[in-house]
């Protein structure tokens, strides 16, 4: 019962910090990219810099490192919001591993304690010669069953939680995909203006 005590706590604990990271993180991206477009078309590019600094969540950052080098070259960009990306990613899945262990572990680990209670029970009858009552033999076994209901308890619980924070952290890889996208294709309109305008001036 203590490990899995103490996986119960390790769950709980993990849950309530992604919970809150994972809120804090949440702002709403397609909003964030209009902006970032509008202020982009007017020539702001510092100012979208600043809205991304302003703004809360992964996707923010990423875009905040592709607008940083908006000036460089295409794969330069790229290179520099897939890497950005990926940080923000590890953040989001950090920990969620180890709540895929607990939710694996708890219940083998009950399993475990009831099979080391049952034999102890039977090496008890054993010792007894066979001398005891049902009423003692059926407490022996309940008492080695608890293990098992908690340990699948546990291991439920935490599974249902993992796989509601894993949707949530899918979601937020899909913004911060889908805005880089958005930036990068921003980002190369941008440059054939420029480029456009160029050759005219020439």
């Amino acid at each position: 019962m203590v490990p899995i005590f103490l996986c119960s706590v390790v769950a709980a604990a993990i849950i309530i910090e992604r919970w809150i990271v994972l809120s804090k993180s949440k702002t709403n991206t397609r909003h964030l990219m209009m902006k970032i477009k509008s202020l982009m078309i007017k020539g702001d590019r510092n100012e979208a810099i600043t809205l991304c600094e302003k703004t809360p969540g992964p996707a923010a950052k990423v875009l905040k490192k592709g607008l940083l080098r908006a000036h460089r070259e295409k794969d330069e960009i790229q290179g520099a919001i897939e890497s950005a990306g990926k940080e923000e990613i590890f953040h989001l899945e950090r920990h969620m591993g180890v709540l895929a262990t607990i939710a694996g572990i708890a219940p083998l680990i009950g399993f475990l304690g009831t099979v080391t209670g049952m034999i102890a029970a039977f090496m008890e009858i054993q010792r007894l010669e066979g001398s005891v009552n049902a009423a003692v033999l059926a407490g022996g076994i309940w008492q080695a069953l608890i293990t098992t209901a908690a340990g699948l308890i546990v291991g439920i619980t935490t599974f249902i939680f993992y796989n509601y924070l894993v949707t949530r952290v899918q979601r937020f890889v899909f913004e911060i995909e889908s805005s880089s996208n958005d930036l990068m294709d921003l980002l190369i309109e941008e440059k054939l203006t420029e480029n456009a305008y160029k050759r005219e001036v020439l």
